[in-house]
């Protein structure tokens, strides 16, 4: 090993440095400064939270970084019209409307500005409070015909599913804005999971594994699957702790039967290992499935599923994997019914207690940083079959 200084770093110091000059430039375009104007938890404090919430875990809300939208879901009998949101903010950040200040949130989402303490950075969120029926639709529709470029920093997309008041929700996830650690120079259209124009029925979301560059390399992270779910990426454990930083679910309140969709799936020419180099008697293979699982443990706590656990967890209810995924460059349709492993508590439905997540990847073992680079999967309308109590 030489003598110069970075030669005395380890690979995962030097990856976690550029990290932070990336981060820094995440409030408005190119500005070379630390974004210090971001809601860190959001809180709705009622004076009868079992008639309010589904689940006392509902009232507080941790917000990440690459968020913009805070939904509370909330019973549909709910009186939203006079609450107080009460936010924890970056240190040294102010909120207009104030923190503490009351609305009628049956009027539709409240903005929120925050300003960092030098005033030179603001964001702006939306909140909102949302009656929230059981849900009882046969069929659950995912069509990704909405997604923008995130709206911090521009450089990447992001998709919304609709909620039941037609506003626009964040349940879907990438790991897009840990790609940008590596690669703070690649353009949108460069990441792993970017939007396909021409799906299959409108727009589809094109998830492709991509090289991490020299950074990545060094950090032994050579690789980036395009991936997508249902749930959250939290970017601040993103370098440190990559599985756990991918938050598998969302609350659910029917019993899945069947999962459908659409896909391509075209291999990368070369599956490489984790130190990069080539397994020529291995072809890639794409992952396409959902889980549903019980969102809170044995003592109550609030569970989400992560990387290492998501297939494998004691609190899964039910399976449906598409397992080997053909190569094909035709549209081609999936039909997987969900397995269960246990009796549904009915009781437990409908307040919330179970989570569904729905989990896409152009390499199966991307968690661990093996694949091909160029391999691309493409999926489109997708749906969720659902059965329910009359």
């Amino acid at each position: 090993m030489g003598h110069n200084y970075i030669s005395h770093i380890s690979p995962l110091a030097v990856l976690a440095m550029l990290a932070m000059t990336v981060l820094n430039t995440s409030c408005f375009g190119d500005e070379p400064d630390y974004c210090e104007a971001d809601i860190e938890t959001a809180t709705l404090h009622v004076s009868d939270p079992a008639a309010f919430f589904f689940q006392p875990t509902d009232s507080l809300q941790t917000v990440f970084s690459t968020d913009s939208v805070i939904t509370f879901a909330v019973r549909s009998d709910a009186d939203v019209t006079s609450l107080s949101p009460v936010f924890t903010l970056s240190p040294g950040a102010s909120i207009e409307p104030a923190s503490g200040s009351t609305h009628d949130f049956s009027q539709g989402a409240v903005i929120y500005t925050v300003t960092s303490e030098d005033r030179k950075w603001q964001r702006h969120y939306r909140v909102s409070v949302v009656p929230t029926m059981i849900t009882v639709a046969d069929t659950l529709c995912y069509d990704f015909e909405h997604f923008e470029l995130e709206t911090a920093t521009q450089r990447y997309y992001m998709w919304h599913n609709v909620l039941p008041d037609g506003s626009l929700g964040n349940d879907w996830a990438t790991a897009n804005a840990g790609f940008r650690i590596s690669m703070g120079s690649a353009q949108p259209m460069d990441y792993p999971t970017t939007p396909l124009v021409d799906g299959y029925d409108g727009a589809g979301v094109c998830l492709t594994t991509r090289d991490t560059g020299p950074f990545g390399r060094m950090a032994n992270k050579r690789l980036a699957a395009g991936n997508m779910f249902l749930g959250t990426f939290d970017i601040r454990i993103a370098m440190s702790d990559h599985l756990h930083a991918t938050r598998f679910g969302i609350p659910f309140t029917s019993k899945p039967e069947r999962f459908t969709g659409y896909y391509t799936f075209e291999p990368g020419a070369t599956v490489q290992d984790f130190y990069g180099n080539p397994i020529a008697s291995r072809t890639d293979s794409a992952s396409v499935y959902a889980v549903f699982y019980r969102n809170h443990d044995a003592q109550g706590n609030e569970v989400v599923l992560y990387g290492d656990n998501v297939l494998s967890s004691d609190l899964l209810v039910a399976v449906a994997n598409m397992g080997y995924v053909a190569p094909t460059t035709q549209w081609t349709p999936w039909d997987v019914k969900f397995e269960y492993r246990e009796e549904i508590d009915e009781q437990l439905l409908a307040s919330r207690g179970y989570s569904l997540a729905i989990v896409f990847s152009s390499s199966a073992s991307g968690g661990d940083f093996i694949g091909a680079i160029g391999s691309r999967l493409c999926v489109d309308k997708v749906r969720l079959i659902c059965s329910h109590e009359e």
